[in-house]
C-alpha cells in the first residue's frame, strides 16, 4: 500500500477515535488535538517532529497564558489588551531563536488556542477548577494531539511497510 493510502486509512480512523474520545473520555477541544495533530506532520513527523511541535505549542500556551492573565487581572480594555497581546506576539518571534522553537507558526498555533479556549469556555486563566482551566485543558489537548501524530504515522507505516515487504517476497 501507497504511503498516503495508509496515511488516509490510519488518520481517518484515529480521527473517529480522536473524536470520540474528546467527546466521552478526556473531555478537551478536539480542533485543538487537530491542530497539534497538524503540527506535528508540519514539523517533519518522528520523534524530532512531535518533540518541536510540543515545545512549540507548549511555548504558545505559556506566552498565551501570560498575556490573558495580564489582560484579565488588570482589567485592561481593548486598546491595551491588543498591546499585551502585541507583546506577546513578538515574544513569539523573539523565542523562534531558539532552534528547537524555530517553527513560528507552531508556537502561534498554541498561543491560538489557548485564546480560544479560554473564550469558548469563558473562563480565565485563573480558573481553579483543574478539569475546567482553559490552559490545562489545551495543554492536554495538544499533547494528545502530538500522540495521535505519532499514532497515524506508526500505523501508516505498518500498513505501508507490511505490504511492501510482502511484494518483495513474491
Amino acid at each position: 500500500m501507497s504511503e498516503k493510502n495508509a496515511l488516509t486509512i490510519s488518520i481517518g480512523i484515529l480521527g473517529a477515535v480522536a473524536v470520540w474520545l474528546t467527546a466521552e473520555v478526556v473531555q478537551v477541544p478536539v480542533w485543538v488535538v487537530f491542530i497539534a495533530w497538524a503540527s506535528f506532520f508540519i514539523l517533519g513527523g518522528g520523534p524530532r517532529g512531535l518533540l518541536q511541535s510540543a515545545a512549540s505549542n507548549l511555548t504558545g500556551i505559556v506566552i498565551a497564558s501570560l498575556c490573558l492573565l495580564v489582560a484579565q487581572q488588570a482589567g485592561l480594555g481593548v486598546w491595551l489588551t491588543g498591546v499585551v497581546v502585541g507583546v506577546g506576539s513578538a515574544l513569539m518571534v523573539a523565542v523562534s531563536r531558539v532552534p528547537l522553537l524555530a517553527a513560528i507558526p507552531a508556537i502561534v498555533w498554541g498561543f491560538a488556542s489557548t485564546v480560544g479556549t479560554s473564550a469558548v469556555t469563558g473562563r480565565d486563566v485563573l480558573y481553579v477548577d483543574s478539569v475546567g482551566n482553559p490552559v490545562l485543558m489545551v495543554v492536554t489537548a495538544m499533547l494528545l494531539g502530538g500522540l495521535f501524530g505519532i499514532a497515524s504515522e506508526t500505523f501508516a507505516n505498518l500498513m505501508s511497510t507490511r505490504t511492501e515487504s510482502r511484494e518483495a517476497t513474491a
